[in-house]
């Protein structure tokens, strides 16, 4: 089947948005979708369309200003969120690599059996993306160490974690001895399993950041992370069950990491500042159901770990 639309200018565009029922002034619609594409927009009026209306006609009295409101809320969310994620993201990569070290040497990383589970060609992938990194760098820390030390030609891994994205600390991650997993997600007071499957929907998380996804009504799919079992860890479950579908389980899950490396962080008050700055913006579609702060996660200043 031959793609059947045809571009439109800003003009048409806002003019098509009107004629759907978007209630707006159009000097100022044409200025939004100049700044914002209609594609992406829609996304933020998704909701607002009148279901199966073969027009795709919107909600009688739906407005700019509403649409724009849920779309300047998932832009500040995607900054709290990528904050969290970038504290989380160093705690977690320095509790592996710290024992990594201690166990292997600086160097015992370049070596694939201190990564059992790896497979050869990811192992040399992996190797490959940390020299790239290192012969790009312009890092003082990387310039410096190869001046001095001339003859080496591998940075130590404490050094070399410095240039990992995410991705790069999750590999490493995954494929440490069980027992220093088991020892890192202690650090958390879950199981390694449960950690591992956090790391992997953080990592998707942080790419729908990084390329400026939407993170407001998004499900997560494949990616959705494991919940701590009940009989284990009650506060998952009682009185809120934090399900793990949609940002809901995210936040708890970054809310509850960050709060075992950094105690004395305001992040949650500066998510509920958010939440109140947006009134209208329903946080059923984030999968929040309306008693979450009584989730004890949420609640206590402290975590009680099981």
């Amino acid at each position: 089947m031959k793609y059947p639309k045809q571009a439109l200018s800003f003009s048409e565009q806002a003019d098509r948005l009107l004629a759907r029922g978007l209630r707006a002034d159009r000097d100022t619609l044409v200025a939004r979708l100049q700044s914002v594409n209609y594609y992406r927009l829609s996304a933020y009026w998704y909701t607002f369309r009148i279901t199966n209306d073969p027009d795709d006609r919107l909600i009688p009295n739906t407005t700019l200003d509403a649409v724009w409101d849920r779309y300047v809320f998932d832009r500040q969310l995607r900054l709290l969120v990528m904050d969290v994620i970038e504290r989380v993201e160093v705690a977690v990569r320095t509790y592996v690599v710290n024992r990594h070290v201690m166990r292997h040497g600086p160097f015992g990383y370049l070596d694939r059996k201190t990564l059992p589970t790896i497979r050869v060609e990811d192992h040399r992938t992996f190797i490959d993306k940390i020299h790239q990194e290192a012969q790009r760098s312009r890092e003082d820390f990387v310039l410096h160490y190869f001046g001095k030390y001339t003859q080496e030609h591998d940075l130590p891994l404490w050094m070399a974690c410095e240039l990992l994205t995410f991705g790069g600390t999750l590999t490493l991650f995954r494929h440490v001895e069980t027992d220093i997993k088991r020892e890192v997600a202690l650090e958390f007071g879950v199981a390694d399993k449960v950690l591992e499957s956090w790391l992997i929907t953080i990592n998707f998380v942080r790419n729908i950041c990084a390329h400026h996804g939407r993170l407001w009504n998004r499900g997560l799919g494949s990616k959705e992370p494991a919940i701590p079992r009940k009989h284990k860890h009650p506060q998952w479950h009682v009185p809120v069950t934090v399900a793990s579908d949609r940002m809901f389980g995210v936040l708890t899950i970054l809310h509850y990491m960050l709060k075992q490396v950094a105690t004395q962080s305001r992040w949650r008050d500066r998510l509920t500042g958010l939440f109140d700055k947006h009134p209208d913006v329903p946080l059923r579609f984030m999968g929040f159901p309306e008693n979450w702060m009584e989730c004890p996660i949420w609640k206590n200043a402290e975590h009680v770990q099981g």
